[in-house]
């Protein structure tokens, strides 16, 4: 790894320093994180559910070896959960003490007032951690969903990300010349405004291919037999082609591998896909689809596939 990660050299070394934190990315992935190392710029990452858009970040974190951020977003979010809030229970033991003490009366009332809103009891949430940071690698920021916020918010987000640069009104103005590392991510349950997309750089978050999913599966659960691993593949991507209600992310094909493993399969067995089913799909109304578009079909596919 570079001394700074921001100084990569190649899409390939991104790939490489990605996979071996066990994430494989495809090339367009591993492309769009390199040029957002390289411009300094945010990366906003749009997909369904489950496609690996979260695990970016954290894997980003581990790689660089700088704090995680996770600032999860969601209908009236304020200042007080993404920026900073005062600790008051602090500062009323500081008032309490002071009043043991007799600081609180006299002349002294002033100053005490002043020290309440010192830094000591200024509590960072994730936008002003991420620009408060002095010493060692930058902090990767996660804006986890931000689709879920509200406009007002985002707008907010969009000011923070122009300038890098937060005022508490109390202490003054934060500002850094290192910027963190920025992945924000959506699930485009409603669309991002234009604005924040011209600050970011974009990439959707396909699916994975049967080949892509078949190294993931071995990659984040090496147990799993191949040859079950390529089946849970070929069938989770079945599955998604049904019509679905919450089609199943990368993390349900895992868990779902990992069940069948554990129940000594070494390859689909339908008994046991049936029985684990609530591995793979969520809700109740999609598992009843695939039963209805036929289990046994599923199976034979998967099993084909792999022979």
């Amino acid at each position: 790894m570079p001394a700074d990660p921001r100084s990569v050299t190649s899409v390939d070394e991104v790939a490489a320093a990605l996979r071996a934190h066990d994430y494989l990315p495809d090339e367009g992935l591993a492309t769009a994180v390199f040029l957002a190392l390289r411009l300094r710029r945010p990366l906003l990452l749009e997909g369904e559910p489950g496609v690996g858009k979260t695990e970016v970040a954290r894997v980003l974190a581990d790689w660089i070896g700088g704090p995680f951020l996770r600032l999860q977003c969601y209908e009236g979010i304020d200042v007080n959960q993404a920026v900073y809030e005062w600790d008051y229970a602090r500062q009323l033991l500081h008032l309490r003490t002071a009043e043991a003490t007799g600081r609180a009366a006299g002349e002294a009332a002033e100053s005490l007032e002043d020290e309440l809103y010192d830094e000591r009891f200024l509590v960072r949430r994730p936008l002003l951690a991420a620009i408060d940071h002095t010493d060692g690698p930058p902090p990767v920021l996660l804006v986890d969903e931000i689709d879920r916020a509200d406009d007002e918010f985002e707008a907010f987000l969009l000011e923070v990300l122009a300038d890098y640069a937060i005022t508490v009104p109390e202490l003054g103005t934060f500002t850094t010349d290192d910027p963190p590392i920025v992945v924000v991510t959506s699930n485009r349950t409603r669309d991002v405004h234009d604005a924040l997309k011209r600050r970011c750089l974009y990439h959707w978050v396909e699916h994975p291919d049967v080949e892509r999913e078949v190294g993931i599966i071995r990659l984040r659960a090496p147990e799993v037999p191949e040859a079950l691993a390529r089946q849970v593949a070929v069938a989770t991507a079945a599955v998604r082609e049904v019509g679905l209600y919450k089609p199943p992310g990368v993390a349900e094909t895992i868990d779902w591998a990992r069940a069948l493993h554990l129940l000594g399969d070494e390859q689909l067995v339908p008994a046991h896909v049936e029985a684990t089913l609530g591995s793979l799909l969520k809700y109740r109304e999609d598992q009843q689809r695939v039963r209805d578009h036929g289990l046994g079909e599923l199976v034979d596919r998967a099993l084909e596939a792999s022979a």
